[in-house]
């Protein structure tokens, strides 16, 4: 029998959708799920390794957010005039060269009907664009050309991509400040348009904690993409169609697995996309591997790699809801997510955590 988009639907006070990030990261909620004993218990953050056994591993993903929204106007037009403004979403680079000063990306354009083969849009700084062709979705590949180093012109004219659903830019001391507070602290591999929030809470007390434990911790790299943003349309789940995105699971990391398993130790996944990533690798037997992946993780899936899941509190009938419920069962799933609402904790991207073991 199919499930449906709206076996996922829950009611979330609209005032819980969290807007700001919490000081210090590791002081946000936790709460911790036994899948085994279906017991839930109420935590923060900074005890996370009383939770977790010698042996056991994290698995995080490295990837960096970086300021993918550009505003600009149409080359010839006056935008002070017109107070109509041209924006840009970076999506996914197709080709790049430093050395050319040139750069191609599959972008999201607003508003569209402005944006046709050939318009050309000029930027702060200098940077123009020329859109090249119209691709799926409405999507646009658009060539840059620019003066300098590109991600650097990026962090000066570019504000950070944050989701719908945070009504007002956060406000924190500068813009510097917001990179910064939308990334995890061991993010390095920049080329996602959206955090991977799970890891947002931790902090060097909390890596300190979890070393004297004898708990260790591995990165992958999944460049979130405009997945994130595309809400399920179809009602048969089955019929969506996820969005393909770049991984990474580097040998140090396939290594590290396979002595984690051996040992009869638990992987743990922080967060959806390290799951995917894993999930994805484990047909080559836990190999290093790279490439893209569309894996779409929903009630019925048998997970080969990850035995414990962090994550965040995620949108009503989102596939990453679907994911989380793929890994607890869809009852339970709801069941904690009003636990959540009922205990106040905060959803979403700044959101609290839940550890399901």
């Amino acid at each position: 029998m199919s499930m449906l988009k709206s076996d996922f639907y829950y009611e979330l006070p609209e005032e819980l959708i969290a807007q700001t990030p919490i000081e210090p990261r590791d002081s946000s909620r936790l709460m911790v799920v036994n899948r085994a004993s279906d017991t839930i218990m109420h935590d923060y953050f900074y005890n996370i390794a009383d939770y977790l056994n010698k042996g056991d591993l994290l698995v995080m993903n490295d990837s960096k957010v970086f300021p993918a929204r550009i505003i600009g106007t149409r080359k010839g037009g006056t935008l002070s005039k017109s107070g109509i403004s041209v924006e840009f979403l970076l999506l996914e680079p197709i080709e790049h060269s430093e050395q050319a000063h040139e750069s191609i990306w599959e972008t999201m354009v607003y508003p569209g009907r402005r944006l046709k083969k050939g318009a050309v849009v000029e930027f702060p700084e200098g940077l123009t664009a020329e859109v090249i062709e119209t691709v799926n979705n409405g999507n646009r590949l658009v060539k840059f050309n620019y003066a300098g180093d590109f991600y650097e012109l990026l962090n000066r004219i570019g504000s950070m991509p944050l989701p719908h659903y945070i009504a007002n830019q956060p406000e924190l001391k500068s813009k510097t400040d917001l990179h910064d507070r939308y990334n995890t602290v061991y993010a390095d591999k920049v080329g996602s348009v959206a955090a991977p929030t799970a890891g947002l809470h931790f902090t060097d007390r909390v890596f300190n904690r979890l070393t004297e434990k004898g708990i260790d911790t591995a990165k992958v790299t999944l460049h979130v993409g405009i997945g994130t943003f595309r809400p399920v349309k179809c009602e048969k789940i089955e019929e969506h169609k996820m969005h393909s995105e770049r991984f990474i699971l580097p040998e140090e990391t396939a290594l590290k697995i396979r002595e984690c398993k051996s040992g009869g130790n638990r992987v743990i996944a922080v967060g959806t996309t390290a799951c995917r990533t894993l999930e994805s690798c484990n047909s080559i037997g836990g190999k290093a591997c790279s490439g893209n992946t569309d894996i779409f993780i929903t009630p019925g899936y048998c997970f080969k790699t990850i035995d414990a899941l962090l994550t965040n509190f995620h949108l009503p009938e989102s596939t990453l809801l679907m994911l989380v419920s793929a890994f607890i069962g869809r009852e339970k799933a709801l069941f904690a997510y009003n636990e959540a609402i009922k205990a106040r904790y905060r959803f979403f991207s700044f959101g609290d955590s839940m550890l399901i073991l």
